[in-house]
């Protein structure tokens, strides 16, 4: 089982998911080796503190500092952690995902609401015309 399957079955808690298009990468570097390659970048999943500093050196940007201006804009990330809908796209617009942040936390009853329910994945995702957006989710068995 991948890297990328173990996280978005809730089966790697303490790493983060991140989505880089392949203008961030460069096809040689290191980071693309660590990840899984899709259609339009790569899926890498790293222990949290290395997974931050991968998304500052890919994107320029802290990774916390990111999600918080991403979590107060829903949208729609795909749930392979491949791209997403961006909310102010129009539907003849055509937005792309540039990058996501991920991380999962584990099932918490006494929190309420989705978390006890199960394992929830937090994404962050950065739209082509500059929209952070978020979304969240219940890991399924």
């Amino acid at each position: 089982m991948s890297k990328v399957t173990e996280y978005l079955a809730g089966e790697r808690l303490d790493d983060v998911a991140l989505f880089l298009t392949h203008e961030y990468l460069d096809s040689e570097g290191k980071l693309p080796n660590m990840g899984e390659e899709v259609e339009n970048g790569y899926i890498l999943v790293v222990p949290g503190d290395d997974g931050r500093r991968a998304f500052a050196a890919g994107t320029g940007m802290d990774a916390m500092q990111f999600a918080k201006t991403a979590m107060d804009n829903d949208g729609d990330i795909d749930r392979d952690m491949s791209g997403g809908v961006c909310p102010d796209a129009e539907p003849d617009e055509n937005h792309e995902t540039k990058f996501i942040f991920s991380f999962a936390e584990a099932q918490n009853e006494e929190v309420g609401g989705i978390y006890e329910e199960g394992d929830v994945i937090h994404a962050y995702a950065k739209c082509t015309c500059g929209t952070a957006y978020s979304d969240r989710w219940v890991v399924e068995e």
